[in-house]
């Protein structure tokens, strides 16, 4: 083999980092392999082919789909705000399961993988995609198994990545199985990356991902563990204030919001312990009381268990106070795509 062809499908409105990330760390790993080593070649392939708009207006020159004839070492398919267009283009997504089929793997960042699943290649599979959609994802592609905590999941030839950055990830270990962990540490070092990110895409998601419940009563409950979190809240207590018995209590409000109280009330916990992390200089000891976690060492192991991070490098990564002590945080509201 002379070369590992790499290629992408691109179509009007995609996330250009989806593209941009994965294959640059190709086009690194590219400069800095040795004579010997087989080298990759990456086509940009569209519908729209010959200049086709990304969502931020950067333009990429692709060949039309029929130019991408033969095998295909890696086929790579990004997500984008305009992705319920791309899943209607019956062509387009033909043409995926078609490419697939002679690709010796299929690659996805972000929302792509739905252009994936809506091709039939996920059936029977596991994978990911970006935490906003995964629920979508799951209730659309109920033959998928969705799981929506990993950076990255490979299952056979096919490789999902979660939310945008991640195609990064994804890349350096396609890298690594390709040429080895030498090459994909020194390009991650070179493009000053962690060749393996610690934690899942829970770190990243919402701050409190567990439903309110339409039942007045589940609802007053949740009400109340909101503002009782500094105290321990047995079941049996907070059953009380839906005036049920503990029993039916946990029954209800398992149904109601889909989860047991008592997970209810640690998510809970780590979210609050989330927001004061991020906006806070509290100490770690005073942010865990606050939390109604009786002891740090209780808090270290509940925050490690639920994001992959200990409580000082989840502060390290998305503490957001400027030196003038104010918040600025940005969040993404236009799911329209999923």
């Amino acid at each position: 083999m002379s070369e590992r062809r790499v290629v992408v499908v691109v179509y009007a409105g995609a996330l250009a980092l989806d593209i941009t990330g994965p294959i640059e760390v190709f086009d690194t790993a590219n400069r800095l392999l040795t004579a010997s080593d087989v080298p990759y070649r990456i086509d940009f392939v569209s519908a729209d082919a010959p200049l086709v708009r990304m969502s931020s207006g950067m333009v990429v020159e692709a060949s039309p789909l029929e130019a991408a004839q033969g095998p295909i070492d890696t086929l790579l398919v990004p997500g984008g705000w305009s992705l319920n267009s791309a899943l209607r283009d019956r062509a387009l997504v033909s043409w995926i399961g078609q490419a697939a089929a002679r690709s010796r793997r299929v690659a996805s960042v972000c929302g792509g993988s739905f252009l994936l699943a809506e091709a039939g290649l996920l059936d029977g599979r596991r994978a990911t995609t970006h935490w906003a959609y995964s629920e979508a994802m799951a209730c659309r592609y109920p033959d998928v198994t969705v799981d929506a905590e990993p950076i990255f999941v490979w299952d056979g030839p096919f490789v999902t990545s979660a939310g945008v950055s991640t195609g990064i990830d994804m890349a350096l270990a396609l890298l690594e199985a390709d040429h080895g962990s030498a090459l994909a540490l020194e390009t991650a070092r070179f493009l000053v990356l962690f060749l393996k990110r610690h934690g899942g895409q829970a770190q990243f998601s919402a701050v409190l991902d567990a439903q309110w419940a339409d039942h007045p009563p589940i609802r007053a409950a949740q009400e109340w563990i909101l503002e009782n979190l500094h105290n321990p809240l047995p079941v049996a207590e907070i059953a009380q204030q839906a005036n049920m018995s503990q029993r039916n209590f946990a029954r209800v409000f398992r149904r109601e919001v889909g989860t047991t109280p008592g997970q209810y009330v640690e998510r809970t916990r780590i979210a609050r312990a989330r927001e004061l992390l991020e906006t806070t200089d509290l100490t770690i000891r005073e942010i865990a009381r606050r939390c109604g976690f009786p002891a740090p060492e209780t808090f270290f192991r509940s925050f490690g268990r639920t994001l992959g991070l200990t409580p000082k490098e989840y502060r390290h990564r998305f503490q957001v106070i400027s030196p003038s002590g104010l918040i600025d945080r940005h969040y993404e509201t236009d799911r329209s795509f999923a």
